[in-house]
């Protein structure tokens, strides 16, 4: 094996392990809560040492904060997956990402328990308030660029304070009916909460609702 090669094991080894750590984090979080989520119990989980921990992370938080970031991120892809819509017109990809927030796998009790366990320490923990922040503004800049392309096609230009205003409350929108989802998923209809979802938006950025279209 030539050295490049060599090189190239290790790194894709350590990364390997690196997220492996994230996974059992993930799972010690979600089963335990933050607190019950100590160093000693995530090794267990990954089945390796706490020194090993220490390898690849400096200290818990750095190991919580990683672990947030990649359930958020996990989330977002998921969604972002509904837009690979060859010759979609704009809205149906809006609808799309909508409706993908809005259903399995991105609506997951285990998803929305992590979250919650997360969330209740942003305010009161730097790492994870950065992580947060990270998240929402990546979320917040898609959504944009999807409502960019919506009003373009309508012949609608949109400077960026009313993109970003538009991008808020469709957050807004997505996120509570995401929760609902989660906590009482099974008083829903399928595909209600998305379809409230997508006739929110519309109504949000003033669109006309197509004759015969079932969309939205």
């Amino acid at each position: 094996m030539s050295e490049a090669a060599r090189r190239k094991f290790r790194r894709e080894g350590e990364e390997r392990r690196r997220q492996d750590l994230i996974e059992a984090t993930l799972d010690c979080v979600a089963e335990k809560g933050l607190k019950g989520a100590t160093v000693r119990a995530i090794a267990l989980r990954a089945g390796v040492t706490a020194g090993l921990i220490r390898h690849y992370f400096p200290g818990k938080e750095d190991l919580l904060q990683a672990a947030y970031s990649t359930l958020m991120d996990r989330m977002t892809e998921q969604a972002k997956a509904a837009l690979d819509m060859q010759g979609a017109d704009p809205r149906r990809r809006l609808a799309a990402f909508v409706e993908a927030n809005l259903a399995p796998p991105v609506v997951d009790v285990r998803t929305f328990s992590l979250w919650a366990g997360f969330i209740g320490r942003v305010h009161s923990d730097p790492a994870l308030a950065s992580a947060h922040r990270d998240s929402y503004l990546g979320f917040r800049d898609e959504v944009e660029a999807l409502v960019a392309e919506v009003l373009r096609g309508e012949g609608r230009l949109a400077g960026k304070a009313t993109l970003q205003r538009h991008a808020i409350a469709i957050n807004a929108v997505i996120d509570g009916l995401w929760i609902e989802g989660c906590l009482a998923g099974d008083i829903f209809a399928s595909g209600e909460l998305a379809g409230i979802g997508k006739d929110s938006v519309e109504t949000l950025l003033g669109l006309e609702k197509h004759t015969g279209d079932t969309s939205a």
